[in-house]
């Protein structure tokens, strides 16, 4: 539990405030940039991104260690006092849900940047499928942190429809637009599936789905293209690394 003498609200009480770093919006700026100073930007800019470092360490940390770790842990893993999370997370409910909803965007964001990037459509939609059930580990014990507020719950649901669901889709028609998958597959009904096969997991030390996922999506390719299942491994241990890096390196220099 988040340690109670830094914090006036309840733990779980009934105010959940949605924060969505990534979509915030900024004060219209003047028309005349003289008469405005540069440092209250750049101030805004550099708490942005410690939040976004805040927010990156607190999912590593839950992945580990589950939604109830100590505040003290998350603090360590992005560099950071105590006060500092208080600040930006009054609650652990703020915490978790703007941990939630900056996993959904970050997820989303990934969708296009690994199309313009990686071998191809289909390599690009296995990295994100991996990617996305990285995200579903940090979501365990969220229900347990929204038990007393059922909209709150069904809200984020409907968030991380609105956000994934068309990025899903896209990779999926650009792989069946290369002839590397046979078209027609529904992004709901794959997420779906990635989604019920995670279940278990965190119970379970002999569970390991991403072998069934890889078996699955080596299951969406045509007659024409490899559906070779080490590839998948491959191509997704590729992805993990790369993102090990991209977020080891948000957790340093976040200042109070």
């Amino acid at each position: 539990m988040m340690e109670t003498e830094h914090c006036s609200e309840p733990l779980y009480g009934t105010l959940f405030r949605f924060v969505n770093p990534v979509t915030e919006r900024i004060a219209a700026m003047p028309t005349d940039p003289a008469r405005m100073p540069a440092a209250p930007a750049r101030k805004r800019a550099d708490a942005r991104r410690n939040e976004q470092a805040l927010l990156d360490a607190a999912a590593a940390v839950f992945v580990s260690s589950g939604v109830d770790a100590p505040v003290r842990a998350i603090a360590a893993r992005a560099g950071v006092g105590m006060g500092t999370i208080y600040r930006h997370f009054p609650t652990r409910a703020d915490l978790v849900i703007a941990v939630y909803r900056h996993q959904v965007d970050a997820c989303a964001t990934a969708g296009p940047d690994l199309l313009a990037h990686a071998g191809s459509p289909y390599e690009a939609l296995i990295q994100w499928v991996d990617l996305f059930v990285e995200f579903l580990t940090t979501k365990h014990g969220l229900a347990s942190v929204l038990q007393s507020d059922e909209s709150g719950f069904e809200a984020l649901h409907a968030h991380f429809l609105e956000r994934l669901l068309p990025v899903c889709s896209e990779l999926l028609d650009a792989a069946a637009g290369a002839g590397d998958i046979r078209s027609g597959i529904d992004a709901y009904q794959l997420l779906r599936g990635i989604g019920n096969l995670c279940i278990g997991a965190e119970t379970d030390s002999r569970y390991e789905p991403r072998r069934l996922i890889e078996l699955l999506l080596a299951g969406l390719r045509t007659s024409a293209g490899s559906s070779d299942p080490q590839r998948i491994s491959a191509a997704t241990s590729s992805g993990r690394e790369a993102r090990s890096t991209t977020v080891g390196a948000s957790c340093h220099d976040v200042s109070d």
